[in-house]
């Protein structure tokens, strides 16, 4: 088996080059947004059909090269599967498959079509990439223009990965907004540092746009992004660890499967749903699937239901006030986020190894 990662790669691009790269991005832009209104206006989500609809008139009138054409109706089509409301394309990056991308290892050069020739452009890389791109030969990639306006191509290679199987241990991690993730282990990270960032950016951008000003907006695209990155960052960071605990342990990884939490979990106030709508703990989970799966690392998710409320020691339902958890039946009392990490472990051992399950209690005062 394989997994599919991006390998972000820096590229020095002649001065003398970029113009033609960025007509190149303009075209590819100004063709996605072409088959876009041909899609919401015939409300056609099928990528054979589009083709059929833009293919000829977007070569027409953007120039474009056919697999560019081709690689334009595709991205189109997977975003609108991918969000209800798709929003006009930027000349920003290009989708680019094996007939106009080439990726030479003997010297680090990459070839890539443009709009009216062919270049190489060397890549300037460190050892973290050299060593994901050795030996490989990929045949898709993105060309992506920064907002410094420096150029990189993600290049899309795919690793084995080793098989999973059963293992008698389970590392259970409880999120939540005020710890970010929390181990049965008892590691945990706090999210008091990424919800101050969060606070300060969203009162920075209610100032700017309560102003209204050029400079307000000047300002406020130059911090565009910024928070998403912070987040996506520290998830990256935490998503590592995880699967390094797990694999220095020999562990599978359980989450709860919080799918659609934010339909059903009641918030008052603004400022509670600006901080439930900002959680990005589907983020974390997916980044550890993938960093697990070239660990061979198994990741199992599991129902939420009573996790936070149950007593990971006697499988009694407890009190559960804030961080503090307290069991009537057993006596146990400690950290929340430690105990319903315990009892997601549980959970996820029970899916690991059903044959052996603990999850049993003994009821008491029965007659």
């Amino acid at each position: 088996m394989t997994q599919t990662i991006s390998v972000s790669c820096k590229l020095q691009v002649h001065p003398e080059l970029r113009q033609e790269i960025d007509v190149t991005l303009k075209a590819f832009a100004e063709a996605c947004n072409q088959i876009l209104a041909v899609a919401k206006r015939e409300n056609v989500r099928n990528t054979m059909k589009l083709h059929h609809l833009t293919y000829r008139q977007v070569r027409a009138t953007t120039g474009l090269k056919a697999n560019h054409a081709c690689q334009a109706i595709r991205r189109v089509v997977g975003n609108l599967k991918a969000t209800k409301q798709v929003h006009q394309f930027k000349p920003s990056s290009i989708t680019l498959d094996a007939r106009v991308f080439t990726y030479r290892e003997v010297d680090q050069h990459v070839g890539i079509t443009l709009l009216n020739q062919r270049v190489w452009l060397p890549l300037s890389i460190g050892n973290y990439q050299l060593a994901l791109l050795r030996g490989q030969n990929p045949t898709s990639a993105t060309l992506v223009k920064r907002r410094n306006g420096d150029y990189s191509i993600q290049i899309a290679i795919d690793l084995p990965t080793d098989p999973t199987g059963k293992t008698p241990k389970v590392v259970g991690v409880d999120l939540g907004r005020r710890d970010i993730a929390h181990t049965r282990t008892g590691k945990s990270w706090n999210g008091e540092q990424i919800q101050k960032v969060r606070n300060h950016f969203a009162k920075v951008r209610a100032s700017l746009q309560s102003k209204g000003t050029q400079g307000a907006k000047r300002l406020l695209k130059r911090l565009s992004g910024k928070e998403r990155r912070f987040q996506q960052g520290l998830n990256h960071a935490i998503s590592r660890q995880l699967v390094d605990e797990a694999k220095s342990l020999n562990a599978a990884i359980a989450f709860e499967d919080l799918t659609g939490i934010r339909q059903r979990a009641v918030v008052k106030g603004s400022e509670q749903r600006r901080q439930h709508h900002n959680w990005a703990f589907y983020q974390l989970r997916r980044f550890t699937h993938y960093k697990a799966a070239i660990a061979g690392i198994p990741v199992i998710l599991i129902q939420p239901q009573y996790t936070s409320q149950t007593c990971h020691h006697c499988l009694h339902i407890g009190k559960r006030d804030a961080k503090s958890f307290r069991c009537e039946n057993c006596g146990w009392h400690g950290d929340a986020d430690f105990n319903a990490a315990n009892v997601i472990s549980l959970l996820g051992l029970s899916v690991m190894q059903p044959e052996q399950s603990v999850l049993s209690c003994t009821l008491q005062g029965l007659s």
